[in-house]
């Protein structure tokens, strides 16, 4: 038994750098958006919503994934979407926050990228009132055409003070990292930071993983525990500091140890490895759910879940001073903690 609670790791100051904003759309909101859009989406309860989120690995997860996206319409849905998250985001004790977003998921269905950016950008300001800092990173789907994610990096070049970095998702099969090396080095030459996804267990893992760490030279990798299978590669993360976003709950659904063990055998090597919760409204977890899984399964020590949490902070893209604070602000938190009133304790 450890001194970790739920209460704990939800008050505990953290940074939140895998989270993707059409992931967290909840059943009521969905519904809400297709009634107020005339959207027929075949569900007309909460409970048949939640229902129809049901997938067994990434590609059924995809198909249940990309239509619900039909209900937003407006860029006061998108504000919607994104403000409900940060709310969440203040209730778990996010502090900073680099929020995924999809423009070709909503482009490619005739909505234009002004009405996504700026619902999404103007969440984020907002949030600015109740102490969450968010950005926002602007993925390219990698299953769609390398003529594509060239017409939205050049679509975002108008709104370029709104998006911190640019990041890669979606299908990974036969959608390798460098099918965009082009365009990512344009977006490095832009003055963007760079991630991607290397999604745990698909086909060529490890071959994806070294195109992004040292073709593309990604400054984050988002998943990829696969990595523990060539510890020439771990040991190039650990030299270079490159973070690495993990997401236990959502790997929960394609491994049955959601990669507990790779996650604190990276963090045993110095690894920064941070926990993040993904799509939380389909993998029914948000951050600090996505701690408490973790903690719970592999009975981690507040000094381990203190350091992930620190671990967020410096590999996010803020400045030194702001970590440095963060960091601080973690360590004043967990002085002033009053562990013998916990309840709810790892077994």
């Amino acid at each position: 038994m450890t001194d970790v609670t739920r209460e704990f790791l939800q008050q505990l100051p953290k940074a939140e750098l895998h989270i993707h904003l059409e992931g967290t759309l909840e059943p009521d909101l969905k519904l809400k958006l297709a009634q107020k859009n005339h959207i027929n989406i075949g569900q007309n309860t909460i409970e048949e919503v939640k229902k129809s989120y049901q997938f067994d690995d990434l590609a059924s997860f995809l198909a249940v994934y990309y239509p619900a996206l039909a209900v937003l319409q407006t860029e006061q849905d998108f504000y919607d979407l994104a403000y409900a998250y940060l709310l969440k985001a203040k209730d778990n004790h996010v502090r900073h926050v680099e929020l995924f977003f999809d423009p070709q998921a909503h482009t490619s269905r005739g909505i234009s990228f002004e009405t996504v950016i700026n619902g999404f950008y103007r969440a984020t300001q907002d949030a600015k009132s109740f102490g969450v800092d968010a950005q926002l990173i602007m993925c390219f789907l990698r299953d769609f055409s390398k003529e594509s994610a060239r017409q939205t990096l050049l679509e975002a070049k108008k709104h370029r003070d709104k998006i911190l970095g640019i990041g890669l998702d979606s299908d990974e099969h036969h959608n390798p990292p460098m099918k965009f090396a082009t365009h990512f080095e344009n977006a490095v030459s832009q003055g963007y930071h760079i991630t991607m996804h290397c999604d745990i267990d698909q086909v060529d893992s490890i071959d994806h993983i070294k195109q992004a760490l040292e073709v593309i030279g990604v400054e984050r990798l988002d998943h990829g525990t696969n990595i523990v299978e060539n510890p020439d590669l771990v040991d190039f993360v650990n030299q270079k500091q490159i973070g690495m976003t993990t997401c236990p709950k959502s790997n929960s659904f394609v491994s049955a140890d959601m990669k507990g063990k790779e996650i604190t055998d990276l963090l045993a090597k110095g690894i920064e490895v941070s926990v993040n919760s993904d799509d939380p409204a389909y993998f029914g977890g948000y951050i600090s759910e996505n701690y408490w899984a973790l903690a719970e399964a592999y009975d981690l020590s507040v000094d381990q879940v203190v350091q992930i949490a620190k671990n967020s902070f410096n590999s996010s893209w803020i400045s030194d001073q702001q970590k440095r604070n963060y960091v601080q602000e973690i360590d004043d938190f967990v002085a002033n903690y009053d562990f013998e009133k916990a309840t709810d304790l790892v077994k």
